[in-house]
C-alpha cells in the first residue's frame, strides 16, 4: 500500500509541474483539489488513471461527495476502458441546444442571461485534459446567393484563363473551436484561450471543377478576464484582450492577411447579449502587405448583439458604418431556430450586406442569403 501511495505521490507533482501557470495562481482548480484529496485518502486497490478520471467525473455531479472515502461503485463505475469512461462522462453533459429547459438542479443553475450559462458550461468543460470548445457558431449552408454577382475578375488573372467564371450560388460553413491553455489565474478570475476558425466559399455547383473559392484562417490567442460590473442595468460578464491573425493562405493576387491586437467587452441583460469589439491593426512594410487598405473596409472595430427567444437566436453585427458614413460598411444578420424536437442542430438563415463578407471580398460589395443548418449556436 506505501508503494502504491508513493506512486500516486510522485505522479501527483509531476501532474502539477505539468500546469506552471495554473500552480502560480493564488487558487488552484477543483480538479487538482480533488486529486489531492483522493490522493490521500486512496486505498491501495484504486490505479492513478481510476483517480483521475473520478477526478474528472466528479465535477459533473449535482451535489459535491459527502464521503471523503473513494468508491469505485458509486455513483460512477471507473474502468480501465477510457472509451466507456468517456461515454460515461457525455451521458452527463447538459443537452445541447436546450439552454432555458435544463434543470436548475444540475451542475450549474441556469439563468435568463445566456451569457452566464455560456461561461458556465466553459467552465464545466475547460478542466478536461485535451478540451476543445465551441469557440463561434459553427454551421454548414449548402445554398448561398451573392445578389450582388462575384467579381470573377481576379480569378481569371491568377489562373490566367479569361473564361474561367465564378457561379454567385455556392455553399459556405464554418468551424470554430477553442481550448483553454491555463485556467483559474489570479483569484479563478483569468483564463488564457487559444482559438482556430475556419470560414470556407465552396464553389460546389460550379461544372468546371467545384474549387474552394475562399478559405479564410484566423487562429487566435487571448486572455479573459471574468468579472460582474454593471453599468445601466447590463451585466459586464467578461473582458478579452489578445492577437489574432487572419489569412487565405492564397498567393500572387489572390494573397489577402492582415494581424490585429482586438479587445472585446462583453455586456449581458436578460436574454440580450452585447458585444463591442475594437481592434488594432498591425502594420506590415508595404512590400509584404496585400490589402494595405483593408481597414477602410474592415474599420477598427464592429458591435454585435444576441438575443435568445427560447430555443431560438437572433444576432445582428454592425462593422465599420458610422467610420466609412455607411459607405464601406457591413451588416450581418442571423436566426437560428429549432428543427421540430431534434435538439442537435438548428435551422440557420444569414444575410450579409456590405463589404469584408471575407477577405478576397474585403473590397467587393457582397448582398448575400444563405440558408443551412447550425450545430453550435451563438450562445
Amino acid at each position: 500500500m506505501k508503494k502504491t501511495v508513493t506512486i500516486l505521490w510522485a505522479s501527483l507533482i509531476l501532474t502539477l509541474i505539468s500546469f506552471p501557470l495554473q500552480v502560480c495562481a493564488q487558487e488552484i482548480s477543483d480538479y487538482q483539489q480533488c486529486l489531492i484529496e483522493s490522493t490521500k485518502k486512496a486505498d491501495g486497490n484504486l490505479t492513478l488513471n481510476q483517480v483521475r478520471q473520478r477526478c474528472l467525473l466528479e465535477q459533473y455531479q449535482p451535489e459535491p461527495m459527502q464521503s471523503a472515502e473513494i468508491s469505485t461503485q458509486e455513483p460512477y463505475e471507473i474502468s480501465q476502458d477510457p472509451v466507456a469512461n468517456r461515454l460515461k462522462l457525455v451521458q452527463h453533459q447538459p443537452e445541447p441546444n436546450q439552454d432555458t429547459e435544463i434543470s436548475t438542479e444540475g451542475p450549474y443553475e441556469i439563468s435568463q442571461d445566456p451569457v452566464a450559462n455560456r461561461l458556465k458550461r466553459d467552465k464545466q468543460n475547460k478542466n478536461q485534459p485535451f478540451t476543445l470548445m465551441v469557440h463561434k457558431p459553427n454551421y454548414f449552408m449548402p445554398f448561398s446567393y451573392n445578389a450582388s454577382g462575384i467579381d470573377s475578375t481576379l480569378f481569371q488573372e491568377q489562373f490566367d484563363n479569361p473564361n474561367l467564371a465564378i457561379d454567385d450560388i455556392e455553399a459556405q460553413f464554418q468551424i470554430s473551436i477553442k481550448t483553454p491553455l491555463a485556467v483559474g489565474l489570479l483569484k479563478d478570475k483569468v483564463d488564457l484561450y487559444a482559438a482556430y476558425t475556419n470560414q470556407s466559399f465552396w464553389q460546389v455547383y460550379n461544372d468546371a471543377s467545384a474549387p474552394f473559392r475562399e478559405i479564410n484562417h484566423e487562429p487566435e490567442l487571448w486572455l479573459q478576464v471574468r468579472n460582474d460590473w454593471r453599468f445601466f442595468g447590463f451585466n459586464n460578464k467578461l473582458n478579452m484582450i489578445g492577437i489574432v491573425h487572419q489569412s487565405n493562405g492564397r498567393s500572387k493576387v489572390l494573397s489577402r492577411g492582415w494581424n490585429r491586437i482586438f479587445a472585446n467587452f462583453i455586456f449581458s441583460r436578460n436574454n440580450l447579449a452585447l458585444s463591442f469589439k475594437p481592434w488594432y491593426r498591425i502594420s506590415e512594410s508595404i512590400r509584404f502587405d496585400d490589402n494595405p487598405d483593408i481597414t477602410d473596409y474592415f474599420g477598427h472595430y464592429e458591435l454585435s448583439a444576441t438575443y435568445k427567444y427560447g430555443n431560438h437566436s437572433f444576432y445582428v453585427m454592425s462593422r465599420n458604418n458610422i467610420e466609412s458614413f455607411f459607405s464601406k460598411g457591413a451588416l450581418k444578420i442571423c436566426w437560428s431556430f429549432p428543427l421540430g424536437s431534434y435538439p442537435y442542430v438548428k435551422g440557420y438563415i444569414q444575410y450579409f450586406n456590405g463589404y469584408g463578407e471575407n477577405l478576397i471580398d474585403y473590397n467587393q460589395h457582397s448582398n448575400t442569403v444563405g440558408i443551412g443548418i447550425l450545430l453550435t449556436d451563438f450562445l
